[in-house]
């Protein structure tokens, strides 16, 4: 008897390739050789935006652009017979978007005309370089901002008030507009160091948020203003959980982003978008601490506008970096910030046709009851 209760044990588990197959994080399909999707697993569903029955037997022309790389690697693996990779890969999808990928091609042995795909975008080792860079980038600004406050704006307060003296005592007009000058300066530095101080280290009081009622709070700000002339568009999933996170902050981050694409896009014709969304397989640290959370809500502002010059994207959440005449450079340093005090990552791709950042969340971890406990921030 003990025998066989072991061999019972001993015994393989059923083994089924398609829940294998929907366990990867990355996109699989399988191709015909009209470039019809036969099969995808649940991350090609996300990865397309669509699901399983929307997918099945359509032709990838119709969600990728004709001249799209991964129909050549997908022609070489089938008339070859052999696997083909690519790596670093752009890939152009409708609505301004693009992302870099590696890209796998390889024919089924079974006999059938076949070809399996996968997608991978940027590694979680990408990912993580880049939120530490953003991270890095918050810090330097953070002592920055120590040290403008207090070895420049003491000073720069004795200088205005000599300039005021000065001017009292100065009789000649181009003298006194030269003393007006003066304070007009002054003036304008100390605002730009007030403005710094918003990047203190200061512990920030998170709770359950919900992300679309900030979302909300931020367009109705933008079309009250800066954004008359755009066409706000929003795809939202209304099923998503809280965030866990602060309304106050998150409302600054996303009025800073939707306030750069409104300022993009054209004054006739200029779009914004605005998606959320929900992903599983992103997991990282806190800042400050060995816990590890899951980043599973993305939300996605993307612009119909020119793009970011090539030059500025390098080192683009830096300090007073800025493609603009009049911009200051300070609006997504404070992004990378505050999103990295939240524990989150901020990515982004832009191209002639437009640019789309994504804000990958974390998750509050009491979902039960979520749409009470997320009441509308206060402002």
């Amino acid at each position: 008897m003990q025998e066989s209760v072991l061999s019972d044990l001993q015994k393989p588990a059923a083994f089924d390739p398609i829940n294998a197959l929907s366990a990867l994080p990355f996109a699989v399909l399988a191709v015909d050789p009209d470039s019809r999707i036969a099969f995808m697993n649940g991350a090609a569903e996300q990865f397309f935006e669509q699901g399983a029955k929307g997918l099945r037997g359509r032709c990838l022309n119709e969600l990728l652009p004709p001249d799209s790389p991964l129909f050549s690697l997908i022609a070489q693996a089938s008339s070859g017979q052999t696997s083909v990779s690519e790596y670093d890969v752009s890939i152009s999808f409708p609505g301004a978007r693009s992302r870099n990928l590696a890209i796998t091609a390889a024919p089924m042995m079974d006999g059938s005309s076949l070809t399996v795909v996968s997608l991978h975008e940027q590694s979680i080792a990408r990912r993580i370089n880049n939120q530490m860079a953003h991270r890095n980038a918050a810090r330097s600004v953070t002592g920055l901002a120590e040290l403008l406050a207090h070895e420049v704006k003491n000073p720069l307060s004795g200088i205005r008030g000599a300039a005021q003296l000065l001017e009292t005592a100065i009789e000649d007009p181009e003298d006194r507009a030269l003393t007006r000058l003066i304070c007009e300066e002054t003036d304008r530095i100390c605002d730009l160091v007030d403005r710094m101080d918003l990047f203190s280290d200061d512990k920030i009081n998170r709770s359950a948020v919900n992300i679309h009622l900030v979302l909300e709070r931020a367009r109705r700000v933008a079309q009250a203003g800066f954004g008359r002339h755009v066409d706000f568009v929003e795809e939202y999933d209304p099923s998503l959980p809280a965030v866990y996170g602060n309304a106050d902050q998150l409302i600054q981050v996303f009025l800073n982003i939707i306030k750069n694409a409104c300022e993009a896009v054209p004054k006739t014709g200029g779009r914004v978008t605005i998606v959320t969304g929900f992903q599983n397989g992103i997991r990282l640290a806190l800042p400050g601490g060995n816990s590890r959370v899951q980043l599973p809500l993305i939300v996605t502002v993307r612009d119909n506008g020119p793009g970011i010059p090539t030059d500025v994207t390098p080192n683009l959440f830096d300090p007073f970096v800025t493609s603009k005449s009049d911009g200051t450079g300070l609006g997504l340093a404070l992004v990378a910030k505050v999103i990295g005090d939240h524990g989150g990552i901020v990515e982004f791709d832009s191209s002639d046709q437009g640019t789309e950042f994504r804000l990958r969340l974390p998750m509050h971890t009491d979902t039960v009851g979520w749409h009470d406990a997320a009441e509308e921030p206060e402002t």
